[in-house]
């Protein structure tokens, strides 16, 4: 893993800090937008200065957000990233050009944004952080920043943003108590992020998903890009491949991030930075090439050590863990598999284990 995901302060203010916001776990998943607006109202609705590209979606989200602002970043852009949830240190959530908050930032928007709550009626764990990600970004005065939805899309947090840019990666059945037990559902819950006239990059294949989301783009007026009819990609190797669409063509591009999913997610990446509608930087070839290069996701089918190879994954539901079997094969061969994992118990665990399990030679379960 790379050095900038350094272990955690033992500052006692931050340690403290940091037991604040977990607190805020106990109050759940609230849907709804008023709490995180009222709450930003208080910084001056920082929102409302930053350029910004908002994506969704089941699996990959978090990889194409990477992606792109790698990409950007090699174009001398500079770039804020809000994904969730983190690995290893809360502040991978916040990061600018692949930096991490420094940790008496951190603690000092902690303390800032509790003191505007109202205790009467606190912020989620969610709403605070993604308050958090947007005053850091405003502040810092960053070019752009890219807006990784944390559930659904419609009612998320982040949903208060007017992006100028939206992507959808990919849907699957997800927490379905709360977006919906089918694609068209699901598909609608995710569309909230589509603004009026704003273009929308999709990765989504299923036909009855695909038909909602083109909808919800001709009701908003909205210009719709489609993987496999307005760009796609070619897979050469499982980490090369070439890229058509959008009057642009890439050969023999280069992906750090292995699976053929990821040269999917690329796809997404690439077609984004070439909409990017805010003219200043130049973005060429040679970016989005060294940006695949040089994106850093941990945690996705990467290569931990190599005598043993120990390969770390986060899939986390049925889709993922489906995507992880049929790319791990040919992407690392091996000779025996040792399958460590560990599920939340609120997830489908039988679904998520059926398409892994049958590779593995053993197959060690542990808490979550």
């Amino acid at each position: 893993m790379d050095k900038q995901f350094e272990p955690l302060s033992r500052d006692p203010a931050y340690d403290q800090a940091l037991s604040y916001l977990y607190g805020l776990q106990k109050f759940g998943m609230k849907f709804g937008l008023s709490k995180t607006e009222n709450l930003l109202q208080a910084f001056g609705r920082p929102q409302d200065q930053l350029k910004l590209i908002h994506i969704a979606g089941t699996n990959g989200k978090g990889s194409v957000a990477a992606m792109a602002a790698s990409i950007f970043s090699r174009a001398g852009y500079r770039v804020g990233l809000y994904t969730s949830p983190h690995l290893v240190d809360f502040r991978e959530r916040f990061q600018i050009n692949g930096r991490l908050i420094p940790p008496e930032m951190t603690l000092d928007l902690i303390r800032e944004v509790k003191e505007r709550t109202n205790p009467e009626e606190p912020p989620t764990f969610f709403e605070l952080v993604t308050a958090m990600a947007l005053i850091y970004f405003a502040r810092e005065k960053v070019d752009l920043a890219i807006i990784e939805v944390g559930l659904g899309g419609r009612l998320d947090a982040t949903n208060i943003i007017r992006p100028r840019l939206t992507a959808i990666t990919t849907l699957g059945l997800e927490h379905q108590e709360y977006l919906g037990n089918t694609l068209r559902q699901i598909a609608w819950e995710k569309g909230g992020i589509i603004k009026p006239g704003i273009p929308l990059v999709s990765g989504v294949t299923q036909p009855a998903a695909r038909e909602v989301i083109s909808r919800l783009c001709r009701d908003q007026g909205a210009p719709l890009f489609l993987a496999g009819r307005d760009f796609q990609t070619r897979k050469i190797t499982d980490a090369r491949f070439n890229y058509a669409g959008l009057g642009k063509v890439y050969k023999g591009l280069r992906n750090k991030l292995l699976g053929p999913h990821q040269i999917r997610n690329a796809g997404l990446a690439i077609s984004l930075v070439n909409l990017w509608p805010v003219k200043g930087k130049t973005l060429a070839e040679e970016h989005i090439r060294e940006g695949l290069l040089q994106v850093n996701w941990p945690g996705r089918m990467e290569v931990w050590t190599e005598k043993p190879r120990i390969v770390l994954d986060g899939a986390h539901n049925p889709a993922a863990t489906k995507m992880l079997a049929d790319s791990l094969p040919a992407t690392l061969p091996y000779r025996r598999l040792l399958l460590v994992i560990g599920i939340m118990q609120d997830k489908d665990i039988p679904a998520i284990l059926a398409p892994i399990v049958p590779l593995a030679d053993r197959v060690f379960l542990t808490r979550a």
